[in-house]
């Protein structure tokens, strides 16, 4: 039985091997849904970038002329990352859309104050707009969004080859493209029950003008609550369908996002 022998260059191709496609799935990591999130340990997120570029190397093809410490390899580099930027930031607007959705149902019903610490920001955010981030991680989980978006990843290195990848000169424009119809979803998931809370404090108006003796305004904010998640409460199936279509319609455009900057 002959003994191993290593040498600086087969190091350093194994090195390189690993460090090309690190370098895209940190950057998919950095945005991705549910990997994201703060109160993910730095640890775990730094074991979850090398497993999957450790299991995704043998798809890599690394041109043999490509050196890590050159201008064209720095170059590289920093394409990578912001190509694993883009595709989980792809699928992270739709949940930003879902949280700008809770947040404006939030104002309306007079709920701004009842805000708790979200994990994904670090920043104070509304509870409706945290409950909505949760049916909307909660549907990513269950139709296996995150198995989806990592196949993506995968399919990028055949789309976008590393060292030889030239994404589209209008990337940006089909990701604020992509954002603009997201938030759009996310007005729609709210202007609904939005609209039946301005109905009842036009109500509420209209009766206190009518009979100014009655201090609507000592009860007019425990009606608007209820009357918004009662409406909330009604209108939760439809809400459910929106979010469920804006999770797959999300997958799918980053999907489309890899082939469409491969194809230019």
């Amino acid at each position: 039985m002959q003994p191993i022998t290593l040498n600086a260059a087969d190091i350093s191709a194994w090195v390189s091997r690993l460090w090309w496609p690190a370098l895209r799935v940190s950057g998919f990591v950095l945005t991705a849904p549910a990997a994201s999130e703060t109160s993910i340990p730095n640890l775990v997120k730094i074991v979850l970038i090398l497993a999957l570029a450790f299991v995704l190397a043998p798809l890599v093809q690394v041109p043999a002329e490509l050196s890590i410490f050159s201008a064209s390899g720095l170059v590289s580099a920093v394409l990578e990352v912001l190509i694993g930027v883009s595709i989980g930031m792809a699928v992270q607007v739709a949940f930003e859309a879902l949280n700008f959705a809770g947040q404006s149902i939030s104002l309306t019903m007079g709920l701004g104050f009842a805000t708790l610490v979200d994990p994904q920001h670090g920043a104070q955010t509304p509870v409706l707009g945290q409950m909505f981030m949760i049916f909307g991680t909660l549907t990513y989980l269950a139709i296996d969004g995150h198995l989806m978006l990592i196949n993506a990843l995968a399919a990028s290195f055949e789309h976008l080859p590393i060292g030889a990848a030239h994404p589209a000169h209008d990337l940006p424009l089909m990701l604020a493209l992509w954002g603009a119809q997201v938030f759009d979803a996310g007005f729609g998931i709210a202007l609904p029950i939005v609209i039946a809370l301005v109905i009842v404090n036009f109500g509420l108006g209209v009766v206190t003008r009518a009979a100014p003796q009655l201090n609507l305004f000592g009860i007019g904010f425990t009606i608007t609550v209820l009357s918004g998640f009662f409406v909330l409460l009604v209108g939760l199936d439809g809400v459910m369908s929106v979010v469920a279509s804006l999770v797959n319609g999300a997958l799918a455009e980053a999907s489309k996002l890899v082939q469409a900057a491969g194809a230019h």
